[in-house]
Order: C-alpha cells, then sequence, then structure tokens
C-alpha cells in the first residue's frame, strides 16, 4: 500500500512558519510523506488571525478545497493555527469539508487526529495548556527537507500576557509560557551538529523570556534566565555564527540586553523593534506602556551599544481616534528612528479586542491615504540606507533564486547578511564552477542599490564556507558578475 502524503498551507508569522515545520515533523515521524498539494492525501491549512483580511482569507480557501478534497477518495483537510484557536468547532460546523481543526497548544496531536479522520472521526482540539509537554516534539526526522537550508526558527516562549488594545494574540496563543534553558540551548547545539549556521529565537514577545520566573524568584525551578543570559548561552555554540530574535516588546529591552548587543559575537547587528504609532496618544489608547521618547531612547541606546544596528519596524495607521496630527507625530518618529524597512498596516478591527470597540473609527479611504504616506517615507529611508551600505563588504546567507529569478528574470541568487537586508547577486559562471545554493556564506561587496534590495558580487576566496563550516574549492573559480542595476 502506498504510503499517505500531506501538503501544508501557511499563513501569517514566522511563529505559524514554524509551527507548520513542526506539524511537517510529526507527520513523517508517523509515517507520512511530503508532497506538493496536487498530489497530497491529506492538506493542513496553519492559519493567521492578526488581521481579518487573513481570516477571510482561510474561509475563501475552505471553499474552493471542496473541489481538491472530492477530487480524490480518502483526502482529508485539517485547519489549524490561529483562527482555529478561536474558531474551534464552528469550523467544522461551518465547512463539512473539513476533517479535523487544532489550535496553537495541540500540535503533538496532529498526527493521531490524521488517524482518526481517515476513520471517519471528525475532531477539533483547541484546549488552551500551560503545560511544557507541548513543546517537547522529536527531532528533526531523516525525510524532514528544510525549507530554509542553514536556518531555523527555535521557539523559546509562546504568548503574551500584555494585551495591547488591537491585537488578538493573547486569545490565539494564551498566557506567557517559557521553555527551560537547558532544552533550548540543546536544541540549538543539535541544530549546530546538523549544518544550522543561523537561528532565530522565536516568541510573541520573546525577550519577555523568563521574566514571570525571574520576577518570582522562581527561575531555578523553572529552569528559566533572562533573555539576555539565554542569549550568552547560545552564543558559545560552536557552528552557530549568526543568532536573531523576533518579535521583541520595547518595555523588556533592559540594559543587560542592550549590551548583549556590542559584546556578543553571533548576535546579528538587527533588531526588529516594534514602534505601531508614534504619537503618544495613540501608543496609550493601544496600551503599548511606552512613548515616544522613552522609543527612541531604546533606539539610541542599542545603536550606542552596536553603531552599525539596523532597525526595523512594525507601523499601524488608521488606529480608532487617530488625527492627522498623530499620524504626522508617526512619521516624525519613523524618520527619527531611521529604521531601515517596516511593516505597516492598516488598522484591523479583531473580535473581542477593545479597541473594535472603541469610537472614532477610520474611513478605510483615509487610512489607505495615510498608509501610502507612510510607506513612501519608508521606502525613501530604505533606500537611502541600502545606499549608504555601496562599497561595503558582508557575508550573505544563500536563501535560493531571487524574487526577479524566480519570475523568469536574469540569473540571479539572493541571500541575507547579517543586517537581515536581501541581497541579490547576478549569476554568470565562468567554466564549471557552481551557482551558490541554499545554504552556502558567501563573502561579497555590495555594488548598488534599490529600494528593495541590495546588489552584490562575490569577493574571490579560495573557498566559501556553507552552512556546515566546511569548504568547496570547486568554488574558486566561480566568477559572479552583475548587469547592473536594471538586473533587479
Amino acid at each position: 500500500m502506498d504510503r499517505r502524503r500531506f501538503a501544508i498551507r501557511t499563513y501569517g508569522c514566522q511563529m505559524n512558519v514554524h509551527d507548520s515545520e513542526k506539524v511537517a515533523n510529526l507527520l513523517h515521524h508517523a509515517g507520512l510523506d511530503a508532497a506538493d498539494e496536487a498530489e497530497a492525501d491529506v492538506l493542513v491549512v496553519n492559519t493567521c488571525s492578526i488581521r481579518d483580511k487573513a481570516e477571510q482569507r482561510l474561509y475563501t480557501d475552505l471553499g474552493l478545497l471542496r473541489a481538491w478534497k472530492a477530487e480524490r477518495p480518502g483526502r482529508l483537510v485539517g485547519v489549524g493555527g490561529c483562527v482555529a484557536q478561536q474558531q474551534g468547532d464552528a469550523i467544522l460546523e461551518r465547512f463539512p469539508q473539513v476533517d479535523f481543526v487544532f489550535g496553537t497548544h495541540n500540535l503533538r496531536f496532529v498526527p493521531a487526529m490524521v488517524a482518526e479522520a481517515a476513520r471517519g472521526q471528525r475532531s477539533a482540539r483547541t484546549e488552551e495548556t500551560r503545560d511544557l509537554d507541548r513543546f517537547d516534539l522529536p527531532q528533526r526526522h531523516p525525510a524532514y527537507a528544510s525549507p530554509s537550508p542553514g536556518r531555523a526558527f527555535v521557539t523559546v516562549m509562546e504568548g503574551c500576557d500584555l494585551y495591547c488594545t488591537f491585537c488578538i494574540v493573547p486569545q490565539t496563543r494564551g498566557r506567557e509560557i517559557s521553555r527551560p534553558a537547558d532544552d533550548i540551548v540543546a536544541e540549538a547545539q543539535t541544530l549546530a551538529d546538523e549544518g544550522v549556521c543561523e537561528i532565530t529565537l522565536l516568541g510573541q514577545t520573546v525577550n519577555a523570556y523568563g521574566r514571570h520566573d525571574l520576577r518570582r524568584d522562581r527561575a531555578d525551578r523553572a529552569g528559566t534566565v533572562a533573555f539576555a543570559e539565554l542569549l550568552r548561552r547560545l552564543d558559545r555554540i560552536p557552528g552557530l555564527e549568526r543568532i536573531r530574535y523576533t518579535s521583541p516588546h520595547p518595555i523588556f529591552f533592559d540594559a543587560a540586553l542592550v549590551r548583549a548587543h556590542g559584546e556578543l559575537e553571533h548576535l546579528c547587528p538587527h533588531v526588529h523593534l516594534p514602534l505601531q504609532s508614534g504619537s503618544d496618544a495613540i501608543l496609550e489608547r493601544m496600551r503599548r506602556r511606552y512613548d515616544r521618547e522613552s522609543f527612541l531612547g531604546i533606539a539610541q541606546a542599542l545603536r550606542r551599544a552596536r553603531p552599525d544596528l539596523t532597525l526595523t519596524s512594525d507601523l499601524i495607521v488608521g488606529f480608532p481616534g487617530e488625527s492627522e496630527a498623530d499620524l504626522q507625530a508617526t512619521l516624525d518618529t519613523v524618520e527619527q528612528a531611521g529604521f531601515a524597512d517596516s511593516y505597516s498596516f492598516k488598522y484591523s478591527p479583531r473580535p473581542g479586542t477593545k479597541a473594535a470597540q472603541e469610537p472614532g473609527q477610520i474611513d478605510p479611504g483615509v487610512a489607505q491615504d495615510r498608509l501610502e504616506r507612510l510607506q513612501a517615507l519608508q521606502r525613501r529611508l530604505t533606500l537611502a540606507y541600502h545606499r549608504s551600505r555601496v562599497g561595503e563588504r558582508t557575508e550573505i546567507l544563500i536563501e535560493g533564486p531571487s524574487a526577479r529569478a524566480r519570475r523568469g528574470g536574469p540569473a540571479q541568487v539572493a541571500g541575507r547578511d547579517p543586517h537581515q537586508r536581501v541581497v541579490n547577486l547576478a549569476v554568470r559562471v565562468a567554466g564549471d564552477a557552481p551557482i551558490p545554493q541554499p545554504g552556502e556564506r558567501v563573502p561579497v561587496e555590495i555594488v548598488d542599490a534599490t529600494p528593495h534590495s541590495l546588489l552584490g558580487t562575490q569577493i574571490p576566496l579560495r573557498a566559501v564556507k556553507t552552512a556546515a563550516g566546511s569548504a568547496d574549492e570547486d568554488l574558486r573559480n566561480a566568477v559572479l558578475s552583475v548587469s547592473g542595476p536594471g538586473s533587479l
């Protein structure tokens, strides 16, 4: 009998992406094989509900999946993630084509739910748990193919206790819970032994890691440490060349964490520092617990500790009650902070959040105009930052073909530098020299800039390090050149 095959469709943040990786690994351990959706017997849709648009997209997809399921008897559809955590049984009631639903705390039950669904049992598991067993997952199965060679996510904590008035995360991810530091270090060590050279630590408020245990003087019993100490332990792991973390909250940057950016060899010179708004009045309504001045103080302290540090951010326009003066305060703060890039969105009311009930909801057309003005400013700042990098030498970790190459454009590969910027290499290979592959670390010189990415040429070396730290002598004669900014 042929082995059953699965596919996973993922929407949302890095945490969702990593959850999908965990589910894929669990299904491999359960004896299933990965496949394209067209060939799969089981399709898992991992959902996001941070904005209404993402939730509505799920419902559209589920309607279309009726035809996918009808194409082959025995096919199964599962729904996981944040919408599943919110809606639970309601998804089964509304969509008869869905066979199982699992929440954000219930990943480890997916193989059993697939088996039950194959026997005709439809089920939903969305209970929230404080049990650390939810982090106790098997190591990578030999058949598991990493979607990002050389890189890996590591969950250090989940949940959020802050209840910002616009945010649904406390409802979908639950209360804060931190993993023991020894477990995190052991996972990172295993990944490094397998050839991973870059890890990104994940948490809804990642730098809040361990804070409740420390405050209640129970860190020893819980096995947690301060976040800066966790970074120091990870920095000592041989083979780990890059350490990142996302997404932090500004109020949890203490002096030790700021110093770590100037002291730890492998902590990348990039911090994603969510601002949300530059208006003190709006920040108060958002319940963000900081003001513009303190936010800019954190940014300045980080840059004093690491002068070449790159800052990126999250921003919301059109929050209830936002005035033109509030928007201008955001524009001013963005310019003063000098963000190299940002993710910006129109406010989206989410059910059960305080802001959804507040007066002063902004007209969608006004919000769109404000978003366009903010994004125009950010494009100018990003291009200026990218141009400032021209002439620098850096190292990129190859991710694969560039976006332009994937659309049928010139042969290019793309990777990210320690500052988390995309660098494209236009490829012209001399002789039989191979094109750099995903997971390889390639030294480059930045030669040009666009509003979206940097353009580089490879610095000739006798060998190029790979993610496993080995050397490929066959690369020494590779010639990588560029055809100018038009090649992007």
